[in-house]
């Protein structure tokens, strides 16, 4: 693991004390934008094939190259985002960088906030540590000069992270949420948190819905980079009159999918980055096994949990976990207001994220149901935008913390740091 440190931007010579934060200064948003975008979109392409080295060792080449073109279209947007939302200047900025999407989310919680932030500092994943480092030491030289903030990387404790959290005006968390709330407590009652979580995107196949379309459509929600990402679909809903076209229709394409090494531009599932994940995955498999209709081994050793579809009956207490595998898991409704209810049940409004709704116009026509956002013929990647705000209104799945106060909404930082300031 590098241990070393590289700070991207400006040279500070002067030592910080322990309770100072970075002093603000007045540098115009725009014109630093108008500088560091166009550079950095260029340092990206430049460095395109060595980034997608380090980043398919923890996703498949396809998500890789997704992610880069993700990154690209942020900071083209970055310039309008800033325009847009007027964030207040930051002295300090702490990012709990999450560990999958590490260039993506570089860009979003290190290169942006440095557009309005003197310094940001970043806590890589223990989980990814080497190749979160690998991503900055390309990128963060490149950042010296342009008038943005300082970028500070370093794999240090969770301990040690929280004290440099508690000298900053604004903290980003990715993870858990019993681990963002023990982040909270930690901070001063003046400090900005933001906290993202996760949530189960549930995908919802109506009677109108065209049954070969959406079985594409349910393998992209599902099977980004193996299933490894907040975005991905947990649970599918199948109106009772498509069952018998959908299911046999997911078995057949799951059975062709290709399982091979993450650096294969061809292959749709390769083995899992977390541990943890290949073993979640063989408790539900096996705890529900009597429900699968294909797939459903897997291989601790090589990290490997087949492409696997279990169907279900209709269950209101059915919850499903996070399953961060290529599992597919659907559920036969009937009638368009359990699934309504389903969303409004406690479990559901707490983790209330994203809602995908094809050919069931009882589900359409409203922003969001309890507190998750509609998406009308479309997955969450499709309206995912890092320059927008992201998720739904569940606290589990994202939340604003200050002054007391958690906020259960859709999150961006620059907008959330222009809060109060009359803008």
């Amino acid at each position: 693991m590098h241990s070393s440190v590289i700070e991207a931007g400006r040279d500070t010579s002067s030592t910080m004390g322990a309770d100072d934060r970075p002093a603000a200064s007045p540098r115009p948003f725009a014109g630093v934008a108008d500088a560091v975008v166009p550079r950095f979109v260029d340092t990206l392409l430049r460095h395109r094939d060595e980034l997608h080295g380090v980043l398919t060792r923890v996703a498949t080449a396809q998500a890789a190259n997704d992610e880069l073109f993700r990154s690209l279209g942020a900071l083209s947007g970055a310039p309008w985002e800033l325009l847009r939302n007027a964030p207040r200047r930051l002295g300090r900025l702490a990012t709990f960088l999450p560990s999958n999407n590490l260039l993506y989310s570089y860009v979003l919680f290190g290169v942006i906030p440095s557009l309005y932030t003197d310094e940001v500092r970043i806590r890589p994943s223990a989980r990814v540590a080497p190749a979160a480092m690998a991503v900055h030491e390309i990128l963060g030289p490149h950042l010296r000069g342009t008038g943005a903030g300082r970028i500070v990387m370093e794999p240090v404790s969770q301990k040690r992270f929280l004290a440099d959290c508690a000298r900053s005006d604004a903290v980003v968390f990715t993870g858990q949420p019993d681990n963002g709330r023990a982040v909270a407590a930690e901070l001063p009652g003046d400090a900005l948190l933001l906290t993202f979580g996760s949530g189960p995107n549930p995908l919802v196949v109506g009677p109108g819905a065209d049954p070969d379309a959406v079985c594409r459509t349910v393998l992209d929600a599902r099977l980004y980079n193996s299933g490894q990402d907040c975005l991905c679909t947990d649970i599918v809903f199948v109106h009772r009159s498509l069952v018998r076209e959908v299911v046999p229709r997911l078995t057949g394409a799951l059975a062709a999918i290709r399982v091979g090494e993450r650096g294969d531009p061809a292959t749709r599932v390769a083995p899992l980055v977390y541990p943890d994940a290949v073993q979640d995955a063989a408790g539900f498999l096996h705890t529900y096994r009597e429900f699968t209709v294909h797939g459903g081994r897997v291989d601790p050793a090589a990290g490997v949990v087949e492409p696997t579809l279990l169907h279900l009956p209709w269950q209101d207490a059915f919850h499903p976990p996070e399953f961060f595998s290529p599992v597919v898991l659907t559920m036969e409704y009937d009638d368009p207001r359990q699934i309504t209810r389903w969303l409004h049940s406690a479990e559901e409004r707490a983790r209330g994220m994203y809602v995908s709704v094809f050919g069931e116009p009882a589900l359409t026509g409203a922003t969001r149901i309890a507190t998750s956002v509609v998406c009308e013929e479309r997955i969450t990647f499709d309206v995912e935008d890092g320059n927008r705000p992201f998720g739904g209104y569940g606290p589990l799945a994202g939340s604003v913390h200050r002054n007391g106060t958690a906020t259960g909404r859709p999150l961006l930082l620059s907008a959330e740091a222009a809060a109060g300031t009359g803008r």
